[in-house]
């Protein structure tokens, strides 16, 4: 692989209450914290964290530098996918830790799920694939 090849994408979210945030994905989705660095007037500068085998950062908000939440840029501009084995278990668990639901479970050609929304503003669409779908079979005939 060449110097110039990219090996993975991370994402790194923004919250208001970063540390707040952390514990959430721990009580929501089983998320386990690598390391985090708290700055002097408290708030996350970065922190990095597991939800399965990927890892995100996330940070507080840093207006001076044009580090924001969803909550103050007023929308969602990604969402985040979790693909789990026993989606009734895994939606339980979020919504007990705090999330709400935004659009409710249903079944899709693609599989089964449905979106929540965390306390600190990020989409998370929850889901079980159909192994047996097949994006041609959408297509008008």
């Amino acid at each position: 692989m060449s110097d110039a090849q990219i090996q993975h994408a991370t994402p790194y979210l923004c919250a208001k209450g970063a540390s707040l945030a952390i514990d959430f994905y721990r009580r929501a989705f089983g998320a386990t914290e690598k390391y985090r660095m708290t700055q002097d007037d408290g708030r996350v500068g970065h922190a990095e964290i597991m939800i399965g085998a990927t890892t995100m950062f996330i940070s507080d908000e840093w207006p001076e530098i044009g580090v924001l939440s969803p909550d103050t840029l007023g929308g969602r501009p990604v969402s985040f996918v979790l693909e789990v084995a026993d989606l009734d278990a895994a939606w339980g668990r979020a919504i007990g830790a705090g999330a709400k639901v935004e659009r409710a479970i249903s079944v899709e050609p693609h599989g089964r799920g449905g979106w929540l929304l965390d306390p600190f503003g990020h989409r998370w669409n929850m889901m079980t694939s159909n192994a047996d779908f097949n994006p041609d079979d959408l297509k008008p005939s």
